[in-house]
């Protein structure tokens, strides 16, 4: 039962279109009104501060499997036996092929995300080599995800032409420690703002359905508010066979979209990007991204299949 009337969404959309920021307090008490009417808040909300753009990233598995962190939705950690691929650093021809294509896509973003709590000096200098040669083959923007980097690493990256780098907190600060035990939520806070002080826009986002409330998830967006980060991809839990969550039952769709529509409300102008678990979906997203998305996440995800780039591009004219 929603502690006010739908009626008075339009006092805090009015608020907002005029650049007040809500508080954790007016979440608490717009969170269960009606589905379609925070849609309908979030969407005027988007279109108010974001406009028609849409942007559309994709990535490649660089370096795959044998993951000594201990995070329970991953295929990736050694931790778990789920047969996933494993193989070290893809060479940096394959890694220039891939970005070049998915440019010739339609595709805005291209980033290297490799396995591990992070690379080395000698995998970080691969990397850097590889983004050197794609910006200089290709004009696609350059993003990156390895891990838990640190500064000097980041500059190395920005050098090479890298403009955004991706770390997930994953869940709230309360849940972290039922999710993840071999690194803390502070590791992944302080490599935030080690790539921010770098000179790197920031990409961070979190996985629904792992056990967690939308309490938390309203406090992970709350965090990434506070960190000023530019996009923020929200997954659906995709339940791995053999990971500590491959029984947990699949989120509801309507409390995928009440979630995505309180982080447009929570954040007016950050990019809100669909990202893994979209396969899931009957409609690969398209009611989603009514709830107020900008952005998302097309092809092949890191171990599991995605959905092709020219069909997202086909939604996108149809919706935006």
């Amino acid at each position: 039962m929603s502690k006010i009337k739908n009626a008075d969404l339009e006092i805090y959309l009015e608020k907002i279109l005029n650049g007040y920021w809500v508080t954790k307090e007016d979440i608490f008490l717009i969170m269960n009104c009606d589905l379609e009417k925070l849609e309908e808040m979030a969407r005027v909300i988007r279109n108010k501060f974001i406009g028609k753009k849409f942007d559309l990233c994709t990535i490649i598995n660089g370096k795959s499997g044998k993951c000594s962190e201990n995070c329970k939705f991953c295929a990736q950690s050694s931790h778990y036996s789920t047969g996933v691929e494993e193989y070290g650093l893809l060479n940096k021809d394959t890694i220039l092929e891939n970005a070049i294509q998915n440019y010739n896509n339609g595709v805005n973003r291209f980033s290297i995300v490799t396995s591990g709590r992070k690379l080395s000096k000698a995998e970080l200098e691969h990397i850097s080599e590889a983004y050197d040669l794609i910006r200089n083959n290709c004009d696609i923007k350059l993003c990156s995800s390895n891990g838990l980097l640190d500064y000097d690493d980041f500059v190395k990256l920005k050098e090479s032409g890298v403009s955004r780098y991706h770390n997930n907190l994953e869940t709230s600060r309360r849940f972290f420690p039922a999710i993840c035990t071999s690194h803390t939520y502070d590791d992944k806070i302080k490599a935030i703002i080690d790539a921010k002080k770098a000179g790197l826009e920031v990409c961070s986002g979190g996985i629904f359905g792992m056990g967690e409330n939308l309490e938390d998830r309203i406090d992970m967006a709350f965090t990434l508010r506070e960190l000023k980060v530019d996009s923020i991809p929200l997954n659906m839990l995709n339940p791995i066979k053999n990971t500590p969550l491959e029984n947990m039952p699949i989120m509801s769709y309507s409390e995928y979209r009440r979630s995505i529509a309180l982080f447009r409300i929570i954040l007016p102008s950050t990019s809100i990007r669909l990202a893994g678990g979209r396969g899931l979906l009957e409609d690969k997203g398209r009611a989603a991204i009514n709830a107020g998305v900008d952005s998302m996440i097309s092809g092949d995800m890191l171990t599991t299949d995605g959905i092709n780039t020219k069909t997202d591009l086909e939604m996108i004219r149809d919706i935006i």
